[in-house]
């Protein structure tokens, strides 16, 4: 006789009467599948290490559960144990983490700025968000989202064209030409997981954290939930039964810029303000669109990569502390 035990973004195991199990992962986008060892619970934790993640359910509460991962810094060969816990409450959800990916991280061609380390921190997450009146734009002194491996969304460098090094500095929300650290040109030191760490030693995604996700031959789970509550999701959706990646709305200007303090050269992509929301593709100016009547936001493969702005109000439990 077999049983199915499902649990949160591991998925469903066939588990027979004399306790072995099998690896059949839910259907449809309703759970998930552990990946390279990602599917056992120990301790009392259920291993993430490298999960692939299926459900795409919009309540945190859902994905109450607490999570481990074993992973290397791949180029200082050190390893890490990683460590999630979601607790849920009534109308909200605590997800508290140690900034410890559920992948392998560093590798070669990165260039980290000071060694990775483990810095615990709890967000909240509410679970039933509502779009505010007006967009809230995206903050320096905020973190902007938190996947479900527990590493945060930090989107907005702080490096600016004329600040000092350009690298860090750039403090003021207002100062023209900001960095992207997305752009090669920008030479942010990221790692093969659009990642690096801040000046604490905290790793942090600055876009696709190309982890999480499948390939693309379903639509995308939900990898991550934003600082107002709202799900982001992979990139990949269902276009009237055709898989494919949402497309941003966001186009680079034409032309060249100018202006007093201008870096000059074509509008190519180096800096934020190189780009302006068109509406030429799926997703609005948050990066976001209403599926089945879920508001989500989507990771794409271009500007502005996961969020151009939060469409509900942020929680403070994102506020970057001392």
């Amino acid at each position: 006789m077999a049983l199915v035990a499902c649990i949160p973004l591991v998925g469903c195991q066939a588990e027979s009467s004399d306790g072995s199990s099998g690896g059949s992962g839910a259907s449809g986008g309703s759970g998930a599948s552990g990946g390279s060892g990602g599917s056992g619970a120990t301790g009392g934790s259920i291993d993430i290490t490298d999960a692939t993640f299926s459900r795409r359910s919009a309540d945190c509460a859902d994905y109450a559960q607490s999570y481990s991962s074993a992973v290397v810094d791949v180029q200082r060969q050190l390893g890490f144990e990683g460590f999630v816990d979601i607790v849920a409450g009534a109308d909200s959800c605590t997800l508290t983490s140690n900034a410890i990916p559920n992948h392998d991280f560093d590798e070669p061609g990165a260039a980290f700025a000071t060694p990775t380390a483990a810095i615990e921190t709890s967000f909240v997450i509410q679970r039933n968000p509502s779009a505010a009146s007006n967009p809230t734009a995206l903050e320096l002194q905020s973190y902007d989202a938190v996947m479900l491996n527990g590493v945060v969304v930090d989107l907005l460098a702080a490096g600016c064209y004329g600040v000092g090094d350009g690298k860090i500095g750039c403090n003021d929300l207002n100062s023209p030409w900001r960095y992207d650290p997305m752009s090669p040109s920008a030479n942010f030191g990221t790692d093969g997981h659009n990642a690096h760490t801040q000046p604490d030693g905290r790793y942090h995604y600055h876009g696709d954290p190309i982890a999480m996700y499948g390939e693309p031959d379903a639509v995308s789970p939900v990898i991550g939930f934003a600082a107002d509550g709202f799900p982001i999701f992979g990139p990949y959706i269902d276009d009237a039964g055709t898989i494919r990646e949402a497309q941003s709305g966001y186009s680079l200007k034409s032309g060249s810029r100018s202006g007093s303090g201008s870096p000059g050269g074509t509008y190519d992509g180096t800096f934020v303000d190189d780009y302006e929301y068109t509406g030429a593709g799926d997703l609005d100016e948050c990066n976001g669109m209403t599926v089945d009547g879920q508001y989500g936001y989507y990771v794409t493969r271009k500007y502005p990569w996961v969020l151009g702005c939060l469409r509900g109000t942020p929680d403070g439990s994102f506020g970057k502390h001392p």
